[in-house]
């Protein structure tokens, strides 16, 4: 899938029968992707409200009205009131109400054929029916396209309200934005601002990309990307993202991030790449169907064929009609439109709470779960750190020009705490700056080697500092100058208000907790017994993390793993699921995660854990009800007990009334 995407669109599945056909989906309108596969919903419009997008649907299937309209006349007259039409009438309307309501599926069937697929939902039902016509059931094998075209109607409105929520998404991204250049407001395409212009956002505005406010203060809606209606209040440099709507009056905001990178395009190119991975048992259901299907129609012809060997009196017509009867009740439609559509809809289901499921296996995996491993700052705190001590053997400006200078070039909550206390100093433009993963900082400022860090950092390069440092259980920076100790600053950070919450949940669902961080061991204990979680371990580098989590495979358990830094990508991509914070993760974290928590909230991950179970259990209950069914009508039609009414309501209703199962999922509370 190409997510290079300059048309702003969306790529959901359309799971109809024929499962492999997508549909491009624009803020404005959704259409065919590849004409060659089958759709009714080629003629509907997208709106911004989902009633229209019902209506315009149901109005699009007008040839279908009509034919039920002429089935209905003919039943009313014919059993209803004892007229007897003419032969050639009734067959001249019932063709014309068969046509209208089975073209498009009718067309499917030789477009599949003429290309080598003979196994298909598409030929099963015009096989099912034209053999109803041939023997002289003409009523029932209309009724028999007209209720399946009846429950493909019902498919798609139930696709088109589960996507509501994904599809909302894009709503979010501004057309234009207010641009100051020259002094002068001009108002451009979002893609045409460049990295370092200022752009105006007036109230009520979405804000069209990543910036840092320059205005002094501002109030954000932030549900859109966050779920969470609660105004957010913006300070003077802090970060402001695409999606967000400005509640309070006109801001300036300095773009740090051209449009196809701010994290509101990443969230929806994730978006994309979502509903094209299925989970195991959709894959699985794809599979059988393949063998099924032509299974299906040998029973058929056996139970057409083999009676003329063993039945005396052996009518054709009779043991056609059962095999006519038996393919309707067969046709799989059950199961392939209602198992995607369960998981698509668990996925939209996340997305209104704030938990972005980059496809539908990863709701599978998370209900196998037993351990979840977090990160800690930035994860189970909030990452928003103050300076509380400053400590040094030199000038103290001078030491908070080198430090905060040096700690201008990370974006870690500690080095901008740090950059934030020290605002009343002139900092200086660091060079060389390498960042040394697990350790710090090191580069050159006004000329000096300066090292800012853990303690790790200053063993690494062997610089000398005082031996009570090690029992200091708050977090510290040291730092060393040209190879000298010069100071140290403790900073603190503040447990999240839903951590506890979080943790105590995971233990009622019998999920073990682990924390792991970078951090001291004493502070990353001292956390650890507060939240009570089952075992933490710090000072550990970001190969520790991956080994500890490794060493939990290998015994056999399933494990989440939740972080937000640069240096939990690799664990990250190692555990079963991945998940990272989106509100202060780092790119590559999101980037490799499996699930984005987008307002940061620990108590999601039990959240998407619920999301999980709730599909899983659903689409389980929807195969045992579909399977149960058809195999009891199957029988009897084999039998001769069922007739082409019984199976076209067995099959129709089985269909409905899976994807009502389905559509339960929309209305859970996680």
């Amino acid at each position: 899938m190409n997510i290079n995407n300059p048309e702003n669109k969306v790529v959901v599945k359309d799971h109809c029968c024929d499962h492999d056909a997508p549909i491009i989906v624009t803020k404005h309108v959704h259409e065919h992707h590849d004409h060659e596969e089958h759709n009714h919903g080629d003629d509907d419009h997208d709106h911004d409200h989902g009633g229209d997008d019902n209506v315009n649907l149901l109005s699009s299937r007008w040839p279908l009205w009509i034919s039920l309209l002429i089935l209905s006349v003919f039943l009313v007259l014919n059993f209803g009131f004892g007229i007897k039409i003419n032969r050639y009438v009734e067959i001249g309307f019932m063709l014309s109400a068969y046509i209208l309501a089975g073209h498009k599926t009718i067309d499917m069937a030789f477009r599949k054929i003429k290309r080598g697929d003979l196994f298909n939902e598409f030929t099963l039902m015009t096989i099912a029916t034209l053999g109803a016509f041939y023997i002289g059931e003409f009523s029932e094998g209309v009724a028999v396209m007209i209720f399946y075209e009846i429950g493909e109607l019902f498919q798609d409105l139930a696709v088109t309200r589960s996507k509501r929520s994904i599809k909302a998404l894009l709503d979010i991204r501004p057309d234009s934005v207010t641009v100051i250049r020259d002094l002068k407001n001009t108002t451009v395409l979002p893609e045409n601002v460049k990295v370092g212009e200022t752009i105006l956002v007036k109230a009520g505005e979405k804000v069209a990309l990543d910036g840092t406010l320059v205005s002094l203060s501002g109030t954000f809606n932030t549900a859109a990307l966050t779920g969470e209606s609660k105004p957010d209040v913006k300070r003077q440099n802090e970060p402001v993202l695409a999606g967000m709507i400005n509640t309070d009056k006109s801001v300036e905001i300095t773009v740090t991030a051209l449009f196809k990178d701010s994290k509101l395009s990443r969230i929806l190119e994730m978006v994309q790449e979502a509903t094209a991975r299925k989970a195991p048992t959709q894959l699985l259901i794809s599979r059988l169907a393949k063998i099924y299907t032509p299974i299906v129609f040998g029973l058929a012809v056996a139970i057409i064929l083999l009676p003329l060997f063993i039945v005396p009196n052996y009518d054709f017509q009779q043991w056609l009609y059962r095999g006519m009867v038996f393919l309707v009740i067969a046709c799989p439609c059950a199961l392939t439109i209602s198992i995607p559509l369960g998981y698509f809809g668990g996925i939209g289901l996340a997305s209104r709470n704030g938990i972005l499921v980059k496809g539908s296996n990863f709701l599978d995996i998370v209900t196998k779960i037993d351990t979840v491993v977090t990160d800690k700052t930035g994860t189970l705190t909030k990452g928003v750190f103050n300076v509380q001590k400053v400590e040094t053997n030199i000038d103290k400006t001078d030491f908070l020009t080198k430090t905060a200078s040096l700690e201008s070039y990370s974006t870690h909550p500690v080095a901008r705490a740090i950059v934030h206390y020290a605002e009343k100093v002139i900092l200086n433009k660091p060079q060389d700056v390498e960042e040394i993963s697990g350790h710090g900082l090191k580069g050159t400022v006004n000329q000096e080697t300066v090292l800012a860090g853990n303690l790790k950092l200053l063993q690494k390069f062997e610089v000398k500092y005082p031996a009570e440092l090690d029992a200091i259980v708050e977090t510290i920076v040291v730092v060393a100058i040209n190879g000298n100790y010069s100071g140290y600053i403790t900073i603190s950070d503040e447990v999240k208000e839903d951590s506890a919450q979080a943790i105590a949940e995971l233990k009622k669902m019998g999920i073990e907790t682990i924390m792991l961080s970078g951090d001291k061991s004493a502070v990353t204990s001292e956390i650890a017994q507060q939240l009570h979680i089952d075992q933490s371990y710090g000072d550990l580098l970001p190969e520790g993390k991956v080994k500890i989590v490794q060493d939990l495979k290998d015994k056999g358990r399933k494990i989440i793993f939740v972080g937000d830094g640069v240096n939990d990508a690799p664990v990250i991509a190692l555990a079963d699921v991945g998940i990272a914070m989106g509100g202060l993760g780092s790119d590559a974290t999101i980037e490799t995660a499996d699930i984005v928590i987008q307002n940061d909230q620990p108590s999601k991950i039990v959240s998407a854990i619920k999301a999980g179970r709730i599909t899983k259990s659903i689409v389980y209950q929807n195969i045992s009800i579909a399977m149960g069914i058809k195999v009891l009508v199957m029988v009897l039609g084999a039998g001769g007990i069922a007739t082409l009414w019984e199976a076209v309501f067995a099959d129709v209703g089985v269909a409905l009334l899976a994807i009502l199962n389905a559509f339960r999922i929309q209305g859970k509370k996680i």
